[in-house]
């Protein structure tokens, strides 16, 4: 075997094959690992990204939406005709509104102006009452989009709080099924797990997994420019945040589901170098994905370079599904409006 081709880790069966299942919410989780090619040659680290985007709702949040609503069921926080509120950002709301579809609860998320179009629709699709909520004012104004979900859980009779960013379900769902997953599928082999905090329960989660099983991996967070959590992490400064056009990940706020002491370091990442590798994913490795894995894969491929280790295995996360960013990342009318030609103006160039 030539020793610059890097060995691939032998597959692992996923455990859906043939699977027939009760209900969508057996088939949350489980899913798999793709190598990355086009986008590492050149490169001897190998770089896996682990598929949310497999998960019935098209995301990560798909396993804390069930892990929440679960618990809240046990522990009499949420019964039958009751109503599940959130602030979500798209995602959660989703994998929390297939839960309700299931189990027969109402639905009401308030989300940012900011964001996509497609996963408002997404949200109503799946009967969800949807409140948009304005982007530009900050975390203690009372029209913020979490405020705004807790004035509606309290003035609804029977509604349930999911609260993603303070609930410790969710961090303890990826402990529970992101981490041990990676660790298995890779045979123990993982080396990095690059991944970008909003709420900050996956890469907590996953990371406290990893970590325990070995000390030595290194859990790696990419930061969008403007966002609070890497500033905090270096200098314990809670500096003003900026805004930026990446959904889901950074915040203007300290969550209480980021735990740092499992990450070991964060590196920032702007907005057209995250939309630029989140079209680089499609058209170089068919990979449809949203800006925030554009965010994430950026980081890991850095690292990659940086470790230059053919034994090394490196997994990065996979958010979602691009296709609800169609109108945006994806859409260069949108991109040149936002200030994003150097994207295009890039993919020009490269194409000549």
């Amino acid at each position: 075997m030539d020793p610059r081709v890097p060995e691939s880790i032998p597959p692992v069966a996923s455990g859906r094959t043939g699977e027939v299942h009760e209900s969508v919410i057996e088939a949350i989780g489980r899913t798999p690992l793709i190598r990355l090619q086009r986008l590492t040659e050149g490169i001897r680290t190998p770089v896996y990204v682990k598929m949310e985007s497999f998960n019935p709702g098209g995301s990560v949040k798909d396993r804390i939406g069930l892990a929440m609503i679960e618990s809240a069921e046990r522990s009499g926080l949420l019964g039958p005709g009751g109503t599940v509120v959130e602030g979500t950002s798209g995602n959660t709301g989703v994998g929390l509104a297939i839960v309700a579809a299931v189990r027969g609860y109402r639905c009401i998320f308030t989300i940012p102006d900011k964001m996509s179009a497609e996963k408002i629709k997404l949200l109503r699709a799946y009967g969800a009452e949807v409140v948009i909520t304005p982007s530009d004012v900050p975390p203690d104004h009372p029209e913020y989009y979490v405020n705004a979900a807790r004035r509606i859980a309290e003035e609804t009779p029977g509604a349930f709080m999911a609260d993603q960013h303070y609930n410790p379900d969710n961090p303890e769902a990826h402990y529970r099924t992101t981490g041990p997953e990676i660790w298995g599928q890779t045979g123990g082999r993982v080396t990095h797990f690059v991944a970008s905090p909003g709420t900050g329960g996956t890469i907590s989660g996953t990371g406290r997994y990893l970590k325990e099983r070995n000390p030595e991996i290194r859990i790696v967070a990419g930061d969008p420019e403007g966002s609070i959590y890497a500033e905090y992490s270096r200098t314990g400064r809670k500096e003003p945040d900026a805004p930026y056009l990446v959904e889901g990940i950074g915040n203007d706020k300290l969550s209480g589901t980021v735990h740092f002491e499992w990450i070991d370091e964060f590196r920032t990442v702007g907005d057209p170098e995250s939309f630029a590798m989140a079209r680089r994913l499609a058209r170089e490795e068919g990979l449809l994905s949203g800006g925030s894995t554009g965010l994430i894969v950026s980081v890991a491929l850095d690292v990659a370079r940086e470790v230059d280790d053919p034994d090394a295995c490196i997994v990065a996360l996979l958010c979602d599904s691009g296709e609800r960013y169609l109108s945006k990342v994806f859409d260069e009318e949108w991109l040149r409006e936002h200030g994003l030609e150097g994207v295009l103006d890039a993919e020009a160039e490269s194409s000549e």
